[in-house]
């Protein structure tokens, strides 16, 4: 994700012969590691040494778990002036049965999360500060600008869903919309041929979609959140597609801060019983739908694409923004400024 916003070398790690089970069992050890010594250790992966000197170094982990392989690089604080971890997705209610993992975060001079919340009750597990920074999305890949496409979906859904928002949409599709969704597992492992390819398949149909369905993460498993409302990374796609966001919008300060426009998401009920109604009315009212697509795309091009997450992240560990950072800010403006501009002129 921050490839596309600056000089940046990754690191590409590699397993080492056996390495499936071995970090298996070594995995389920440290969850009873009383010494807290064996999250210290290299998982399996073949040992990367760093060639070159850096201003700074970051592990961007979807789990405090994945911090974990960043062992295999060997003497990067010798090598990197500063150092940063950026764990993603960590609930508060996690923090205390994960404690025998909280010792790989110390090498680390400063450590962010990814849900708003969390960073007080890590800070405290960990006796020091730390910083919450919300997830982002690659705004250029996902803009329907400078170009927009004709919307020829009418409702997209991917990832968890409510049961009865899709019941209801699948009755609708049956006689007069278009609605694309998962007919896979979303909880199965999968991968991909290419994740490239992936990605820019997903944000095509996201720019193409006139409706995309949100709800706050893990919103039907309350018993990983513990009432914690999140965020997800649907907002944020689903916005810089130009899609009006449908579903429900998060109770949580994060949520107001960032989504603090006007009709940010088109509020359905779980159950599905106004979803039809909902989605029937706003299609027959174009002008309304153009107006919350051009802002949608224009408030994700000016605050939520990677490259602002970055500026944050380098401001923590005090260094100051790179010329290719200014120059994707400079072109997610001119973007922005041709939302605004299809917004006011009808088009």
């Amino acid at each position: 994700m921050l490839v596309g916003c600056d000089d940046v070398d990754v690191i590409h790690l590699e397993a080492s012969k056996g390495w499936a089970f071995g970090e298996k069992v070594l995995r389920r050890l440290v969850y009873h590691d009383v010494s807290r010594k064996l999250v210290s250790l290299n998982p399996g992966l073949r040992p990367v040494r760093l060639t070159r000197d850096y201003e700074v170094f970051i592990v961007v982990s979807p789990f405090l778990w994945d911090v974990w392989y960043a062992n295999a690089i060997q003497g990067w604080r010798d090598h990197c002036r500063t150092s940063v971890c950026w764990i993603d997705e960590l609930w508060s209610n996690h923090v205390p049965w994960l404690q025998y993992w909280l010792p790989v975060l110390s090498r680390f001079d400063y450590v962010i999360v990814g849900i708003g919340g969390s960073g007080k009750t890590l800070g405290n597990a960990i006796g020091r500060p730390c910083h919450e920074i919300q997830g982002g999305v690659d705004t250029i890949r996902f803009s329907p600008y400078p170009n927009p496409p004709e919307r020829v979906v009418d409702v997209y859904s991917i990832g968890r869903r409510w049961e009865g928002i899709h019941r209801s949409l699948l009755k609708l599709a049956a006689k007069k919309i278009f609605y694309i969704h998962d007919t896979l597992d979303h909880t199965a492992i999968s991968e991909t041929q290419d994740y490239a390819q992936h990605r820019d398949l997903y944000a095509n149909l996201a720019k193409r979609s006139r409706f995309f369905l949100v709800a706050p993460g893990k919103m039907n498993i309350p018993e990983e959140t513990q009432g914690q409302a999140a965020v997800g990374f649907r907002y944020f796609e689903g916005s810089a597609a130009g899609a009006v966001l449908a579903g429900q919008a998060p109770d949580c300060e994060a949520f107001r801060r960032h989504f603090d426009w006007p009709h940010a998401v088109i509020e359905i009920q779980p159950d599905g019983s106004d979803a039809a109604q909902v989605i029937s009315s706003l299609s027959a009212e174009p002008e309304r739908l153009r107006e919350i697509s051009c802002r949608n795309a224009e408030q994700a091009l000016r605050r939520h694409d990677w490259v602002y997450r970055w500026r944050e992240i380098l401001g923590i560990a005090g260094l100051k923004p790179t010329p290719a950072m200014e120059a994707r800010e400079k072109r997610l403006g001119e973007l922005a400024e041709l939302a605004r501009e299809s917004s006011n002129l009808g088009t």
